[in-house]
């Protein structure tokens, strides 16, 4: 009986109706693109930002990187919008604070890649949106791209092993 109530739970908890959006008030923004999330229950959710990829700390513009994003959320009331967690258990989704998206807002300022690898988890108006955003912030020389051969996190975390 206890295995089948711990298979019950299981699959709640990696079904896609197990997930909802969090609201609360962002208490630390770990990188620049995890954050760390309390909501009204005092229940803390570990947030990784969906469609970018921002630069490690230890990288070039990485702390940049977390100091753009604090900048825009820390200590805020924050929606999180998210349906799904990563293997790592952290929520996977999108930053709404006060009708703007933050994980958007990453990518415009050049402090993080549009990601995509994960392209087809995002709405088509959202692709077009990121894939602009990164354009512009290349051509403007923006944040990470003002480096004349930046080295996405993905690189760079392979060049760690």
């Amino acid at each position: 009986m206890k295995s089948i109530h711990l298979f019950i739970l299981f699959i709640a908890l990696v079904s896609p109706g197990a997930f909802a959006d969090v609201i609360g008030r962002v208490v630390a923004v770990t990188d620049g693109d995890t954050i760390k999330v309390l909501d009204a229950s005092k229940v803390q959710h570990k947030i990784r930002l969906t469609g970018i990829d921002a630069p490690e700390l230890g990288q070039p513009f990485g702390n940049e990187s977390r100091k753009h994003l604090a900048s825009l959320i820390a200590g805020k009331n924050v929606r999180v919008e998210s349906d799904k967690s990563d293997r790592y258990g952290r929520v996977l989704g999108k930053i709404w604070i006060d009708g703007i998206d933050a994980n958007l807002e990453q990518v415009q300022a050049g402090y993080a890649w549009w990601y995509r690898y994960y392209k087809k988890q995002q709405s088509r108006s959202d692709r077009k949106a990121y894939e602009t955003a990164e354009d512009n912030a290349k051509k403007n020389r923006l944040g990470l791209w003002a480096d004349n051969d930046p080295i996405s996190p993905y690189e760079w975390r392979k060049g760690k092993k």
